[in-house]
C-alpha cells in the first residue's frame, strides 16, 4: 500500500496544488482538466498502441471469423489457428485492455487526490517544493460543486464513453455460413456492450465526487481525439 501512495497517490495530490497554485483563476475544475491533461500525456503510448491494436483486431475480423467457421468443431485447432493469425499479423488480443488496466491506479489515487486536496487534510503529503494554496473551493464553473457527486458531469461522461466506441466501430458484411448464429450471438454482444459501458460510466459517475466524473469526461475527449488524428491517417473502414 505504501507503494500505491508514495508512486501514485502523492506525485498526483502534489501536482494537483502545485497546478492549482499556478493558475491564474483559482478553479478547480480548471485544475482537474489540466491534470488529466497531464495524466493522459503520461498514458499516451498506452493508449496508442490500445487503439492500433483496436484497429488491427478490426481488420482482421473476417479472417477470424472465416477461421472460427472453419475449425468450429475443433476448438483446439481453432484456437491454434487464431493464436497463429495473431503471431503472423503481429497483433496481441489483449492489448487494447492494457490501458484501462494502467488507468486503473490513477482513477483510485484521484479519488483520494481529490478528498484529501478538498478537506486539505493531506498537508503532510506534501513535497517540500510545493506550496499550500490553503483551502481548495469544489465549486468549478461558478456551477459545479466537484466535491460532490454530478448528475451532469456523470451523464456526459457517458454520452463520451459511447462516441468513442462507437468511432472504432464497423460493420461486418453478414454471411450465410454453418457458424453465422455464433457470429451474429457475438454481434449482439458487441452491441450491447456498446450501450451498457456508457450506462454504467454515467451510473457509476453519479455516486462519485464531479471531480472524477470530469476527470473520466475529459480523458475520454482526448482519447476520441487521439483516435481520430489515428484513424483519418489509415484506411477507412465502413462504420455502423
Amino acid at each position: 500500500m505504501w507503494i500505491f501512495h508514495i508512486v501514485f497517490y502523492q506525485p498526483l495530490y502534489n501536482l494537483l496544488l502545485f497546478i492549482y497554485g499556478i493558475i491564474p483563476i483559482r478553479d478547480f475544475g480548471i485544475a482537474v482538466i489540466l491534470i488529466t491533461i497531464v495524466v493522459k500525456l503520461v498514458l499516451y503510448p498506452f493508449s496508442q498502441q490500445s487503439i492500433k491494436a483496436q484497429r488491427s483486431m478490426l481488420e482482421l475480423q473476417p479472417k477470424i471469423n472465416s477461421l472460427k467457421d472453419r475449425f468450429k468443431d475443433d476448438k483446439q485447432a481453432q484456437a491454434k489457428a487464431l493464436m497463429e493469425l495473431y503471431k503472423e499479423h503481429k497483433v496481441n488480443p489483449f492489448s487494447s485492455c492494457l490501458p484501462l488496466l494502467v488507468q486503473l491506479p490513477f482513477l483510485i489515487a484521484l479519488y483520494r487526490v481529490f478528498l484529501t486536496g478538498l478537506n486539505n487534510t493531506g498537508v503532510a503529503d506534501l513535497y517540500p517544493f510545493i506550496h499550500n494554496p490553503g483551502v481548495i473551493s469544489g465549486l468549478s464553473f461558478g456551477i459545479l460543486d466537484l466535491a460532490h457527486p454530478s448528475y451532469v458531469l456523470a451523464i456526459l461522461a457517458g454520452i463520451a464513453q459511447f462516441l468513442q466506441a462507437k468511432q472504432l466501430q464497423v460493420k461486418q458484411p453478414a454471411v450465410a455460413t454453418s457458424g453465422s448464429k455464433d457470429e451474429s450471438m457475438m454481434a449482439s454482444m458487441n452491441k450491447q456492450m456498446l450501450y451498457l459501458m456508457p450506462v454504467m460510466t454515467a451510473f457509476i459517475g453519479s455516486r462519485l465526487p464531479g471531480g472524477l466524473a470530469l476527470y473520466w469526461l475529459v480523458t475520454t475527449l482526448l482519447t476520441y481525439g487521439q483516435q481520430w488524428l489515428m484513424l483519418r491517417k489509415l484506411k477507412p473502414l465502413e462504420k455502423v
